[in-house]
């Protein structure tokens, strides 16, 4: 499982021209889930990106989580994190997990998110998104469920 977070100031995200999910301070993640991604693995990326201490104090230092600062979540399905790159230019994404599986974990996260987090909004899985975010820092962070 791979997340790619970025704390932001605000991000939203459409689907058929409709704002799905929309957050002010906060984290965005994208996930890209492969099919020996558990439910398990979920929870232990879940805890790890809330507990991040990628906020600043009141010195400027990065000591507070999203939890600290009472930051909010927008979670986007993403399976375009797993594009093998090594041969020729056109990506293959073999390494994804199935549609079925990652979205049911996808929905898993989300409904667990909700147990960390008390603004939680989502992208619409599988379809064409727009994603608009006001990047803070920037500060952006890939997790790998392999590296934890």
């Amino acid at each position: 499982m791979k997340f790619l977070i970025q704390r932001v100031n605000s991000a939203s995200v459409q689907a058929d021209n409709e704002i799905t999910g929309s957050i002010g301070k906060g984290l965005l993640v994208f996930i890209g889930i492969c099919d020996s991604d558990t439910e398990e693995t979920a929870v232990k990326m879940l805890k790890k990106t809330y507990n991040l201490r990628i906020f600043s104090d009141e010195e400027g230092k990065t000591n507070l989580s999203a939890g600290d600062v009472n930051g909010e979540l927008l979670l986007i399905s993403q399976f375009t994190l797993y594009a093998n790159c090594k041969k020729g230019n056109r990506p293959s994404f073999f390494e994804a997990g199935s549609p079925d599986h990652a979205e049911k974990l996808y929905n898993y996260i989300i409904n667990k998110a909700k147990e960390y987090c008390n603004k939680v909004e989502t992208g619409c899985f599988g379809a064409d998104m727009k994603v608009i975010l006001e990047n803070d820092g920037p500060f952006t962070i890939m997790l790998n469920s392999e590296e934890l």
